[in-house]
């Protein structure tokens, strides 16, 4: 009988371990990455080089938004106590041959971001970074080095910001350097947002 559970658990465990990995936030390897930015801001949207990066981002090139998992969130940057615009149309190329969309991508300057997906996966804010082409992690923006601070909702986080994985109605603060006079403790989304 002891074996026969044990045999279970093993194979229950087989079963699921591939579905566990499957729903892992991905890490970004910014240091695989293609064609990241490497003036100072203002970044364009980085759509030029997007398609070398999807693989690497787990982010597919899709003829049209899927709605079935749709959620928003609000991204302010600051790099050495200026802000920096977040471009229009990150992760939406119009103007090849075969235009396409991610699952993650904003359509204006609003610096609202659009998880668009056929799936509830996580997504996080290093996706979104990389399809930008602007590298982020604790100790960088862009090509810029230095002290990284950020915040959820006003509340200071720890750690490596491109980790964060994004959920409804996120106010996402990042800074390097200098701190900014106001951090944002949350948006006013449009609504239906």
């Amino acid at each position: 009988m002891r074996v026969r559970r044990l045999l279970l658990a093993l194979l229950g465990a087989a079963v699921l371990a591939p579905v566990a990995a499957a729903a892992a936030p991905p890490r970004v390897d910014f240091a695989r990455l293609p064609g990241l930015q490497q003036g100072p801001p203002p970044w364009d949207n980085g759509t030029r080089t997007l398609p070398g990066r999807l693989p690497h981002l787990r982010l597919d090139a899709l003829s049209e938004e899927q709605l079935a998992f749709h959620i928003h969130q609000h991204l302010d940057l600051w790099v050495n106590g200026r802000k920096v615009t977040v471009p229009a149309q990150i992760g939406i190329d119009l103007f090849t041959f075969q235009p396409f969309i991610t699952e993650l991508h904003t359509h204006d300057t609003t610096g609202i971001i659009h998880v668009e997906s056929a799936k509830r996966v996580p997504y996080t804010l290093g996706q979104l970074f990389g399809e930008w082409g602007v590298r982020l992690d604790a100790s960088h923006v862009g090509r810029y080095r230095g002290t990284v601070r950020w915040w959820v909702n006003g509340t200071r986080r720890d750690g490596d910001p491109a980790s964060l994985v994004l959920a409804s109605h996120q106010e996402i603060a990042v800074a390097l350097g200098r701190k900014p006079a106001h951090v944002p403790g949350g948006y006013a989304f449009p609504p239906g947002d």
